[in-house]
């Protein structure tokens, strides 16, 4: 019982799921979609349903690939899943976990991991690569961390370090899920910002939150999930005119609207 409309370039057929990319309400790719989902809405199967993460639990790709061929099909940007390979995936979709383990590498490397998909074995870095992870830590306003290690690194600059690992990673798709846990409301903030940033320069960006306050005023558009279905899908206006948040959050929100457009906040 998944959601039956989403914004992407997916479209997934399996059981009751699918991901419809262009929908009767999508009328640009460039958007930021925020999923708000109450704690009953299996958000995390969702993503790893999305970002393919799937795919490596037990039984691996095969497995998934049979089951896709005997129950529906995944399409991604309207090619077949099993037509595709880990590679050619992994150069259109690009997923940010919400946790990861800190290797003990210094930022400028783990940028690179974001330009495996496009290396031959064995796994050497041109000139292209470098002059890639250079522009995206210099995009995210990192480039002064590329020497350092990572373990050193606050939260929100590692935070940094992986939207730079996913932009040199130079996909259309990048999902994330909570990518602003843990962290301070400043930098927060600014990760939101980028994110924003990331979907207004042509990437479909879609991201899972529980703030509500903070999804409204970034995404262009946000879906409201609960009970693994779609409960309301729209822009923050419609969302915060609607009654579906406050029945399924139990919270009630205002707003008060700055010269940077609407502020919310919870009564």
């Amino acid at each position: 019982n998944f959601p039956h409309q989403f914004f992407g370039f997916f479209r997934i057929s399996f059981l009751d799921c699918r991901f419809d990319p262009r929908d009767q309400h999508t009328k640009k790719r460039v958007e930021l979609l925020i999923r708000l989902a109450h704690k009953t809405a299996p958000f995390s199967t969702l993503v790893d349903i999305l970002s393919l993460q799937i795919l490596q639990k037990p039984g691996g790709f095969i497995k998934f690939v049979d089951q896709l061929v005997q129950l529906g099909r995944l399409l991604v940007d309207g090619v077949p899943l099993e037509e595709l390979s880990a590679k050619r995936i992994a150069q259109k979709i690009a997923y940010l976990p919400q946790s990861r383990t800190t290797p003990n590498i210094t930022a400028g490397r783990m940028v690179l991991h974001g330009r495996f998909p496009y290396l031959s074995y064995p796994r050497r870095y041109g000139q292209e690569d470098r002059e890639m992870v250079q522009k995206a830590l210099t995009w995210v306003g990192a480039s002064e961390l590329a020497l350092r290690p990572l373990h050193e690194l606050s939260g929100g600059q590692r935070q940094k370090v992986y939207l730079a690992m996913a932009l040199a990673q130079d996909t259309e798709t990048i999902l994330m899920d909570e990518p602003t846990t843990y962290l301070d409301v400043g930098c927060q903030l600014e990760v939101m910002a980028l994110a924003r940033r990331l979907a207004e320069e042509g990437r479909a960006v879609v991201m899972v939150l529980h703030d509500l306050t903070l999804a409204l005023r970034c995404a262009h558009r946000a879906a409201l999930l609960h009970e693994g279905r779609v409960r309301q899908l729209g822009t923050p206006e419609e969302l915060y005119r609607g009654e579906a948040l406050e029945q399924v959050m139990g919270v009630t929100l205002g707003r008060v609207e700055t010269a940077e457009g609407w502020r919310y906040f919870y009564r």
